[in-house]
């Protein structure tokens, strides 16, 4: 594979801004022949830490150029910023150069001639990578081996492993990584005491990333999407990382939730269906339910308010949604404006949410404010929103 070949109809991730050096490896084909990479996730923190985690104001971050997998690089200057004391010295010469006049070299035109340094003159061991062409590198393709012995030996608390997609078509677009589960990530962390113990259940967890970091907190996770596909690999992205989540005993259970239905799957021919054990745990206990960012079309924004307002009636016991999306602008041929339609259809579902009243239920919207500490590796820019959908019996 020489070259990446992007459609008109390809949404590219989010991954490719935040890790930029680094190398995502590609490790298979999944079933629909898209290319599955392994991508590590570096984690700020440490859980010897984590008993002091809700404070708030508190920031616990290491510091984020040491040991960081997701290749921020080094404080140094990158090479052409015209900071290093090469090119200070390289641009002071020129100018005295210049004010002498000596030692210009023109052409037969009269124009300036600039030596260039020959290849044999560079730095044999540069401090930063060469700029050639990165391609992706294919470890195996047998599934087999990614789980071995590789990914055992680095049983570390520091990284999480993810098995995602690059690009794919806009239906896909659950099978890569996207920036608003870190940022619910990072809010789960940071809100420890909050999670302690508990049933989650997240809705359209794509790649199960939020689910797995849900887990090294919460007793049970139920991990909820769509596609078998999809599904099995949030199972091998679980066991990818059981060295988080086993040693507090806690349970992630991968299960198939569609928006669009109003009951769930109990058939067991079916891949990821449910138990009846399962269903009535998950309404006796669940307390918390999560999406991150999920909310790019405005059928499916409808059907997973339209889930929720139906789970919240299921539940026995009241619950709050924590739901993370990012302000996604985009130029628009119908407006010939910069528009942010999704974002916007979003927060229309919230006020209409607020104001629904069925003399059973309350729900009352909150706004988190993004002040708590990074525990991830990643770009937090201001377009990133967590909000809060409590969920109580009417009194």
């Amino acid at each position: 594979m020489d070259e990446v070949t992007f459609k008109s109809d390809t949404v590219l991730s989010d991954v490719h801004l935040y890790t930029p050096n680094q190398r995502h490896l590609m490790v298979r084909l999944n079933s629909m022949g898209q290319p599955v990479f392994l991508s590590q996730f570096k984690l700020l923190w440490n859980q010897d830490s984590q008993i002091d985690s809700g404070t708030e104001g508190g920031d616990y971050r290491d510091d984020p150029t040491e040991g960081n997998s997701a290749g921020t690089g080094s404080p140094q200057p990158p090479p052409g910023s015209g900071c290093s004391s090469e090119g200070v010295s390289l641009q002071t010469g020129a100018d005295t150069t210049g004010q002498e006049g000596a030692g210009v070299q023109l052409d037969e035109d009269g124009d300036l001639d600039v030596l260039r340094r020959p290849r044999a003159a560079s730095d044999p061991d540069p401090a930063w990578p060469p700029r050639d062409k990165v391609h992706p590198m294919i470890l195996t393709q047998e599934e087999d081996d990614v789980l071995g012995d590789k990914a055992q030996e680095s049983s570390t608390h520091t990284v999480i492993k993810i098995e995602h997609t690059m690009a794919t078509p806009l239906e896909d677009v659950g099978k890569q990584v996207w920036r608003g589960a870190l940022f619910l990530a990072d809010y789960i962390l940071f809100q420890w005491d909050l999670f302690q113990g508990r049933t989650v259940l997240e809705l359209g967890a794509g790649t199960g990333f939020t689910s797995i970091i849900a887990a090294t907190v919460a007793q049970t996770v139920y991990c909820t999407d769509v596609g078998a596909d999809l599904l099995a690999m949030c199972q091998r992205n679980i066991a990818l990382n059981s060295h988080l989540i086993a040693p507090g005993g806690s349970v992630v259970k991968v299960r198939e939730l569609d928006w669009l239905k109003d009951d769930l799957c109990t058939d067991p021919a079916v891949p990821f269906s449910w138990s009846e054990k399962d269903i009535s745990d998950l309404y006796d206990h669940t307390t918390i339910l999560l999406a991150a960012e999920v909310f790019y079309d405005e059928d499916l924004t409808n059907a997973l308010f339209k889930t929720l307002v139906q789970l919240a009636h299921r539940l026995k016991n009241a619950c709050v949604a924590i739901l993370s999306v990012e302000k996604r602008l985009n130029f628009t041929l119908s407006h010939l404006d910069v528009t942010c339609e999704a974002y916007d259809h979003f927060h229309a579902s919230l006020h209409q949410l607020e104001k629904l009243q069925d003399g059973q239920l309350r729900f009352s919207v909150e706004r988190v404010e993004a002040a708590f500490p990074q525990r991830l590796v990643y770009e937090r820019i201001q377009q990133l929103e967590l909000w809060k959908i409590f969920m109580e019996p009417v009194s």
